[in-house]
């Protein structure tokens, strides 16, 4: 299965994975699914310890970098076709972020790891849920 990671959940698997629901810890752990990472995630990091949302041991920057070298992720690129998808997914709010990941998710026919109720609810692409 190829496995698009939610920035909650790429949080979650590198620094904080007791709070992974089981069933999204087993597929993240196993060998032959492939895990992707929409460089919108990043940039939804870059925001939230911008806000104070969220707070990091180490410098940002740094941990952003760590967290990427570590990881045996695949950059889903944001393209002119995500855009696009981007107004055509099935959400029922339109917060940027999750707009683009859930198109990421539909363009690049991956399974959207989440745990965000409004991202499971949408409609136009798949998700691994709780």
């Amino acid at each position: 299965m190829k496995i698009l990671l939610d920035t909650h959940i790429w949080l979650w698997g590198f620094a904080d994975t007791k709070r992974l629901p089981a069933r999204i810890a087993k597929a993240l752990d196993a060998a032959d699914n492939e895990l992707w990472l929409s460089p919108i995630s990043v940039w939804e990091v870059e925001l939230l310890i911008e806000a104070g949302r969220l707070r990091l041991k180490a410098d940002p920057q740094r941990w952003i970098a760590n967290a990427l070298d570590a990881s045996r992720l695949t950059e889903a690129p944001v393209t002119y076709e995500v855009a696009k998808e981007s107004r055509r997914v099935g959400l029922a709010h339109q917060d940027p972020a999750d707009r683009f990941i859930a198109a990421t998710a539909s363009v690049y026919d991956l399974v959207l790891a989440t745990v965000d109720e409004r991202l499971l609810a949408g409609k136009g692409f798949r998700t691994l849920g709780d």
